[in-house]
Order: C-alpha cells, then sequence, then structure tokens
C-alpha cells in the first residue's frame, strides 16, 4: 500500500506518514489507532515483531503465472469439506472469478452444510515476501463472504502471516461470517492439524502440510 493510499484511507497526510516511516516524526497515539484501522489490523499488531520488507513487492513477474493455474480447489463430498488454495497475489477480478466458481459448488448444498478450508499460506510475491489483500480485494472479499456465509457451517483459514491473520479477522466482521470463522497463523503443521481437528478429518487432497 502507498503512502497516498494509507494517507487517504487513515485522515493523515503523506508526509506525516513518510515521517513516521522513516522515524524523523513521533507518531501519536491517536494517529497510530487510524494507521491500523486503515491497515486492517489491531493497534496491538503494530507493536509487534513481524516487519514486511520497506522495498514494494510488486513487480510484472508477480502475475506471470495466470490466476486459473494459481487457483484450486477441492471438494469431498463425503465429509461435506470444501478446500480451496490461492497462490502469489489476488487481484480484485480474481476475487470475482474465484466467487463465482465457488458458488456454483456451495449452491448445491444446504444452509450451514459445508465446512471450508482457505489456503493462503503461499500468497507471496515473486521475491517470496508474504502478501495481503489490498483495499481493492478485501471490498470484493467482503461481498465474497457474504454469499458464503449461507453455506458454511465453519471455516478455517491457513494465513502467511500475522499480518494476513488480522485482517482476516477484520474482514470476516465486515461480512458477518466472523463467528464462524478461526484465521491461523503458526507452524504449518499446527495450522493444518488444527484445521483438520476442526472438520473430524485426517487428509485432504489439497491441504498438506508444507515441508
Amino acid at each position: 500500500m502507498s503512502q497516498e493510499v494509507l494517507g487517504s484511507l487513515s485522515g493523515l497526510d503523506r508526509s506525516y506518514i513518510s515521517g513516521v516511516e522513516r522515524g524523523t516524526r513521533n507518531a501519536t497515539l491517536v494517529s497510530m489507532n487510524r494507521i491500523a484501522e486503515a491497515l486492517n489490523v489491531s493497534l496491538g499488531y503494530m507493536f509487534s515483531n513481524e516487519r514486511f520488507s520497506a522495498i514494494p513487492a510488486y513487480s510484472q513477474k508477480d502475475f506471470a503465472i495466470p490466476f486459473l493455474e494459481r487457483f484450486k480447489y477441492q471438494l469431498d463430498p463425503e465429509k461435506k469439506v470444501l478446500a480451496f488454495q490461492v497462490t502469489g497475489l489476488l487481484t480484485g477480478p480474481d476475487v470475482d472469478y474465484m466467487c463465482a466458481k465457488l458458488m456454483g459448488i456451495c449452491t448445491a448444498y444446504e444452509r450451514d452444510e459445508l465446512n471450508i478450508i482457505v489456503d493462503h499460506r503461499d500468497m507471496k510475491a515473486s521475491d517470496g515476501e508474504p502478501v495481503v489483500y489490498s483495499p481493492e480485494v478485501s471490498d470484493r472479499a467482503v461481498v465474497f463472504q457474504q454469499e458464503l456465509i449461507k453455506y458454511s457451517k465453519q471455516v478455517a483459514v491457513l494465513c502467511n502471516s500475522q499480518f494476513m491473520q488480522q485482517q482476516m479477522d477484520h474482514v470476516t466482521r465486515i461480512s458477518g461470517i466472523h463467528d464462524k470463522t478461526i484465521p491461523l497463523f503458526g507452524a504449518d503443521k499446527d495450522m493444518v492439524g488444527t484445521a483438520f481437528q476442526m472438520f473430524d478429518i485426517n487428509d485432504n487432497e489439497l491441504i498438506k502440510t508444507i515441508v
């Protein structure tokens, strides 16, 4: 997210944002809270040890592989578990395509009948840096989740960072699916194990522990 966009979302001047980033301006608690809200994270997260690269990660390489090759899904009709996986970056149109594809599966089921695993562990830029939802993607994800909530019993989201875990918590609160959703982040084996335990399954054709 650029300083201009962050400034616009937080209601703070771009030069102020720049000064805070460079350490030449002291951020007040009020301004820190406004920045946290703009980033869809808690104020506490702003003081965590997690750090992302200061160099913009996105490049043409990030979009070299078509989304159709980076989006996979699998339905276990016996266990009624729908799993889907996204690698690389998401755009607004990608979310729309994903929504149409998955809702075509969900509509064959009754309300609150499907358990869903969302795998975002490998949402990374071409330089290996974890990526999260852009403002456009967040807005479209809310619309997607408002449709998904009709059919989902429980949702486990495997996150690529604390930032994404925080963002998922925020987005699902807006969409109304928060009470059904558990965003997970930690050791890979623990995340996958927790998701499988939630849905009483031992394995899944799509969701594997990353070695």
